[in-house]
């Protein structure tokens, strides 16, 4: 009898081991990060590219209590796909989650490839969309973030991969006036994979993806109506945009901003921001409520 308790109680310590092995394979992904820095920021591990062990950690994905399992996309709540087709046509499904709370599920986060960038995204058990997750290199779990010369390191808000429009090189700048020659330039910036993502008007804004040699890579109108627009300052912007963008995209890099009016009459705002490797125009209401966001990079 007492070697039948014995064989029991081992078996239940490898039972648990191995499901504790199976949680915190989930939520880590890679060594080399503590388990508790891991722990503290709800962090989820995703690799860089197949086969690799570079990973960049998405955060904020669960809660201290919370249980996570991995999800097939087809049991995903239908308004997630149709959430994800619309706002990021042609996306790569990469993995997804089921965040659980005593055995319910109250989120899930989905990671998809975006314009051959990882995007993490929260929604809700019902499916909508909640927001953006922040993603960090495992040395910056904890602390501000990013450091210097890693990925991220545009957060630092001195916008160094904003480019004088006369200094675009001339593959960019020749493309761009040869094809759309009634476009005025009003603003251009360079992301980490050499694209220049050029912010012009013609009679509505639009946002231009050009390749260093002077190849398209996406044109997206970003309204439907003719406007006037003006720059606005980050610290212009009413104070609901900050909270949304705080909220919805936490770690974001404001990029540029311009009021809209008509009239003379204030219509709303287009704010253009990085959130970790990918590049928006968020629209907003002269009020400064969210509108529509438009994935441009």
């Amino acid at each position: 009898m007492k070697s039948f308790y014995a064989t029991l109680m081992v078996l239940g310590t490898v039972i648990c081991l191995a499901s504790c092995k199976k949680e915190n394979a989930s939520k880590s992904g890679s060594t080399g990060v503590s388990s508790s820095a891991i722990g503290s920021t709800g962090a989820i591990a995703i690799s860089l590219a197949s086969g690799s062990t570079d990973s960049v950690y998405m955060v904020g994905c669960y809660g201290r209590h919370n249980q996570i399992d991995t999800v097939a996309s087809s049991a995903l709540p239908t308004a997630i796909g149709t959430y994800l087709t619309a706002n990021y046509s042609g996306y790569t499904f990469k993995k997804a989650y089921a965040i659980d709370s005593a055995s319910t599920v109250v989120n899930y986060v989905v990671v998809i490839k975006y314009n051959s960038a990882l995007v993490g995204l929260k929604f809700t058990a019902a499916g909508t969309f909640v927001n953006i997750l922040e993603q960090r290199e495992g040395m910056d779990l904890k602390g501000q973030g990013w450091h210097m010369g890693g990925p991220f390191d545009n957060r630092d808000g001195r916008h160094r991969d904003t480019v004088a429009i006369s200094a675009l090189p001339a593959a960019v700048s020749s493309y761009f006036s040869a094809t759309y020659p009634t476009d005025t330039l009003l603003h251009a910036s360079v992301a980490p994979d050499n694209v220049y993502i050029l912010i012009s008007k013609n009679g509505v804004l639009y946002s231009t993806a050009v390749t260093a040699a002077g190849k398209l890579v996406k044109r997206v109108q970003i309204e439907k109506h003719d406007l006037r627009h003006a720059a606005v300052t980050e610290a212009n912007l009413p104070a609901a945009i900050a909270t949304y963008l705080t909220t919805t995209y936490p770690g974001y890099v404001f990029d540029k901003a311009f009021s809209e009016t008509s009239n003379g009459t204030l219509q709303g705002y287009v704010v253009f921001i990085t959130s970790n490797s990918t590049r928006y125009a968020i629209i907003f209401n002269a009020s400064g409520t969210f509108v529509k966001a438009l994935p441009i990079h």
